[in-house]
């Protein structure tokens, strides 16, 4: 999310981060679990704590509403 609400390129992050333009195409799908280096970069990358990008715990779906 964080990357497409300030209009990056999968391979415009991938280059500033140093990573095949793939690895962040994996990273959005949850297909792969970043190092925590590759982690804390990309949360120094987008300027928030490393917590609003990733999670021990699954985050819900864009969309979807919370259990009642």
């Amino acid at each position: 999310m964080l990357r497409v609400e300030r209009a990056i390129t999968r391979r415009q992050l991938a280059d500033a981060l140093g990573v095949h333009y793939q690895t962040v195409g994996y990273l959005e799908r949850g297909e792969y679990s970043p190092s925590l280096h590759l982690a804390l970069r990309i949360a120094e990358y987008f300027e928030v704590p490393v917590e609003v990008i990733f999670s021990t715990t699954p985050f819900p779906r864009i969309g979807s509403t919370p259990p009642a």
